[in-house]
Parts: C-alpha cells; structure tokens; sequence
C-alpha cells in the first residue's frame, strides 16, 4: 500500500481488534487485500500522524471528505461529529468528535443513521463485531463505564437476565463479553 487511505486506516482499526478477535480480523485484512507488513506499514504511519498536532484535519486527509459533519452538544460542551464510510463495515460509520478548535475529544465505530441495528436481549445476542458501546449501553440499561485497557479500548458492566456481564469494546465496536462479579448492575 502506497497511500494512506480508507484502506490503510481500517487495518489500523484491525490491529487493535486483533487482540481480541485474531481470525475475524486476519479475515478482514484478507479481504483488504492487506498482507501483514501492509499491516505494520500502515500503523507505522499511523503513530507517526497520531503525534502530530494536526487532528481533526488528518481524518480529513486520510478518509477524504465526512459523510456527514453536524452541531452536537454533550451536557454543556460543543461539538462537531464527523461521520465517515468505512467499507469493512457498511452498517457502520467512524464517528469523530471535534472540539472548536478541531481537537478530537473521541473517535469510535457508531450505527450509520438509518441501519438496522442488533435484536440485544440476552449476553448470547453480543456477538463479536455485533454491536456498538451505545447499542449495548442501551440494550441492557443500566451499565456502569468502566476504563478500558488503552485509549482507543471502553469496557461496560451491566447484569443481563440476571447474570453481570462485562462487554469490552475496540474502537466502539463490540470484542467479547465475559460474565463475572466485576460487571455487577443493580437492574
């Protein structure tokens, strides 16, 4: 891969997911047309951007112009959320939100406007690559955030049918879901 585009920026997204999910990501990287240095070339490239001061503005440039770009207000702060295609996952949009000034205050996978969205009823539904941090935060309401194990990682607690669970999301889109004490929610 010469340039760095859509294509290279999903195998970024890919190697973070890779933790998790090796098989669906190796599959997906295959249907890229990406061989692993591929990989490690555009993740190289990659860190070298995420340095940089320039944020907003390198989305811009790697994925060209967003699907849609809209005002959105969280509690009392102002924001712009950019939303872009990615081909790997069509019901899906990278969504970024943007400060004023263009910082980027987050950066994950959402349900395009208009898709289908899961049936969640039962931890059996969260499926990998199911869902999103809101679909399941909504789903199986209440949850409690709890930190995930880097930047671009989020984890929830919730109790489904009775059973904690904790769900653990890569770029906003759902990895694994484990039962145990620590995803403990009153219902």
């Amino acid at each position: 891969m010469t340039s760095f585009g859509p294509d290279a920026f999903q195998l970024v997204l890919l190697r973070r997911m890779a933790d998790f999910q090796p098989e669906l990501a190796e599959e997906a990287r295959r249907r890229l047309g990406a061989s692993p240095a591929d990989q490690r070339e555009a993740n190289k490239r990659w860190q070298a951007m995420v340095r940089s001061r320039r944020a907003l503005p390198r989305y811009r440039s790697l994925l060209g112009p967003p699907e849609s770009a809209e005002p959105r207000r969280i509690g009392d702060l102002e924001c712009e959320a950019l939303l872009w295609p990615l081909p790997l996952w069509p019901d899906l949009r990278f969504e970024v939100l943007a400060a004023p000034d263009g910082a980027v205050w987050n950066e994950w996978l959402v349900r395009a406007p208009g898709a289908p969205g899961p049936v969640l009823e039962s931890p059996e539904d969260l499926l990998p690559w199911s869902a999103t941090v809101d679909e399941v935060a909504r789903a199986f309401a209440p949850v409690r955030p709890m930190e995930g194990t880097a930047p671009t990682r989020w984890r929830l607690a919730f109790a489904a049918r009775g059973r904690p669970c904790t769900a653990e999301f890569t770029y906003g889109l759902l990895q694994r879901v484990s039962p145990g004490p620590e995803g403990a929610v009153a219902p």
